[in-house]
C-alpha cells in the first residue's frame, strides 16, 4: 500500500493526517517489521475508528473502505478535477497522469487485507467491507452526500481498471462538481479577513416554493430572476422586503432545493461578516456553480456602517461582481437603513451641513437591488386559506367552520395574521393530535 500511495501525483495531497496516508505508514512498518504486532494493531484500530466516524457522519453503508476511497476522489480539489468541473475531460497529456493515479486507486479498491489480518489476528477490514449501518434519521447526516458517495462507490467498485475509473470520475466532476461545493447545497462563513473558511450546512430546510401558500406573483418574480441567473442571462440582485412572518426567508431558502441540480448553491452571510465578502467571492468566482449570497433580515441602525462594504461589492468597486454570484437579501425595511426625521428636515438637523448627501447615501443601498419584491401581510381571507391548505397537507380532518374559529382565536394571541402564524397554528394542532 505504501508503494502505491507514494506514486500518486495529482491526488497526492489528501489533507493533513489523512486516514489513507496514516494506513500506508502502518502497512510499511508492518511489511518491514519495524514495530511490534500489538502496537501496529492499536494504530490500525485508531484509523478504523476514524473510518467508522466518517461513515456515521455521512451515513455510509455496505463497503466502508470503498465509500472512504470514493469520498477522497470526490472531495479532492486539484488542477485536474477542477478543470473537469469547468469544461469536462479534454484531450491532453494530463490524462495520462490522471489515469495512472486512478489505476493506483483501483489497486487500493481491490487491496488484499487478508495477509495483514491473518498476521495480526484481526478482522476489522473484512468487517468494513461488509458493513450494515444502523438506520439514522436524515437530520443526523447529510443524505444528499451519502447517496451520491454510495452510488459512485458501487460503480467504482466494479470498474475493471483505472481507465474506467477515469471515465466515471471525469463524468462525476462535470455533472456534479468536486469538493464541498459539488456535494452540498448551502454554506456558512466562519473566521475573519485574516483566516476565512467556508463550511457546508449539513441539514438544510427541504422546503419548496410550492409548499408556500399564496404569494404567487412574488414567487414567479423570484423564479424568473433566478432562472435568468442560472441560464447566464442578465439577472439582478434581489431584495425581498415586507412584514415579518410572510415567507421571505423561506422563499429564498426554497431556491436551493428547486435548482440544486441546475448548479445553484447558497452561502449565508451575516451583517458582521460583510468585511469578508470580497474574500468569499474570490473563493467561488472561478467555480462552475452559480452562487446566491443570502443575507437574511438585513437592516442597519443609524450608526452602523457595515452597509458600505456591501455597497462596494454589489456595485461600485474596482473589481466587478462575478457573473456566477448574485446577492439576495430579506428585510422588514424597504430602505434597509434606519432614517430619522432629522434626515428629512433642514431646519432641525444641525450635525451635517450636507445632510441631503447623507440621506442619499443611506437610500442608495436598496437601489443596488434591481429586483425588489414586496411580501405584505395577508388579509383575513388569505390567512384562513393558508390555514385550510396547510391543514389539508398534514391530513388534519377538521371542519372548516371549527378550524377557522380556532385559527382566528390563535392569531389574536400570537401576533396577527401571517403565513408564519398559520404554520404555527397548524403545528399546534398536529402536536395536540
Amino acid at each position: 500500500m505504501h508503494r502505491e500511495f507514494s506514486k500518486l501525483i495529482l491526488y497526492s495531497d489528501l489533507g493533513e493526517n489523512s486516514i489513507l496516508e496514516s494506513l500506508t505508514d502502518i502497512f510499511r512498518d508492518w511489511q518491514e517489521k519495524r514495530e511490534a504486532p500489538d502496537s501496529l494493531t492499536r494504530r490500525i484500530f485508531v484509523q478504523v475508528k476514524r473510518i467508522l466516524d466518517l461513515a456515521t457522519e455521512y451515513g455510509f453503508d455496505e463497503n466502508l473502505w470503498h465509500n472512504y476511497l470514493t469520498f477522497l476522489l470526490m472531495m479532492n480539489e486539484n488542477s485536474f478535477s477542477l478543470s473537469c468541473e469547468r469544461i469536462g475531460a479534454q484531450e491532453g497529456t494530463v490524462n495520462l497522469i490522471a489515469k495512472q493515479d486512478f489505476q493506483i486507486f483501483w489497486n487500493l479498491f481491490h487491496y488484499d487485507f487478508s495477509k495483514i489480518e491473518t498476521d495480526l489476528g484481526i478482522q476489522c477490514f473484512s468487517i468494513l467491507s461488509q458493513y450494515q449501518a444502523i438506520p439514522k434519521k436524515e437530520r443526523r447526516y447529510n443524505r444528499t452526500v451519502s447517496e451520491k458517495v454510495q452510488a459512485l462507490s458501487r460503480a467504482l467498485g466494479v470498474a475493471q481498471n483505472g481507465d474506467e475509473i477515469f471515465h466515471l470520475m471525469t463524468k462525476h466532476y462535470r455533472d456534479v462538481g468536486v469538493g464541498m461545493f459539488g456535494m452540498n447545497r448551502a454554506f456558512r462563513v466562519q473566521g475573519n479577513d485574516h483566516s476565512l473558511n467556508i463550511f457546508p450546512v449539513d441539514n438544510t430546510d427541504r422546503i419548496l416554493l410550492s409548499d408556500l401558500v399564496g404569494y404567487e406573483l412574488q414567487k414567479k418574480q423570484l423564479q424568473y430572476n433566478t432562472e435568468a441567473f442560472l441560464e447566464g442571462r442578465c439577472a439582478n440582485n434581489m431584495l425581498l422586503y415586507g412584514d415579518s412572518g410572510t415567507g421571505k426567508s423561506s422563499s429564498v431558502k426554497s431556491l436551493i432545493n428547486e435548482y440544486y441540480d441546475c448548479g445553484l448553491r447558497m452561502i449565508e452571510l451575516y451583517k458582521h461578516q460583510f468585511k469578508t465578502l470580497s474574500q468569499v467571492i474570490a473563493q467561488i468566482k472561478n467555480r462552475n456553480f452559480r452562487f446566491i449570497i443570502f443575507i437574511d433580515d438585513l437592516s442597519f441602525e443609524e450608526n452602523e456602517v457595515e452597509y458600505k462594504f456591501l455597497k462596494a461589492v454589489i456595485e461600485g468597486g474596482v473589481e466587478t461582481k462575478p457573473d456566477n454570484v448574485l446577492i439576495c437579501a430579506t428585510s422588514n425595511r424597504r430602505h434597509l437603513i434606519r432614517e430619522t426625521w432629522n434626515d428629512r428636515t433642514d431646519m432641525e438637523y444641525k450635525g451635517d451641513i450636507h445632510h441631503s448627501d447623507t440621506m442619499e447615501e443611506k437610500l442608495s443601498l436598496s437601489s443596488r437591488f434591481g429586483v425588489q419584491i414586496n411580501y405584505s401581510v395577508p388579509n383575513r381571507e388569505q390567512f384562513l386559506q393558508m390555514v385550510s391548505e396547510l391543514a389539508k397537507r398534514h391530513g388534519l380532518l377538521i371542519p372548516e367552520n371549527i378550524l377557522f374559529v380556532e385559527a382566528n382565536k390563535w392569531e389574536l394571541r400570537h401576533g396577527g395574521v401571517s403565513g408564519r402564524t398559520a404554520q404555527q397554528f397548524v403545528n399546534y394542532l398536529l402536536g395536540e393530535k
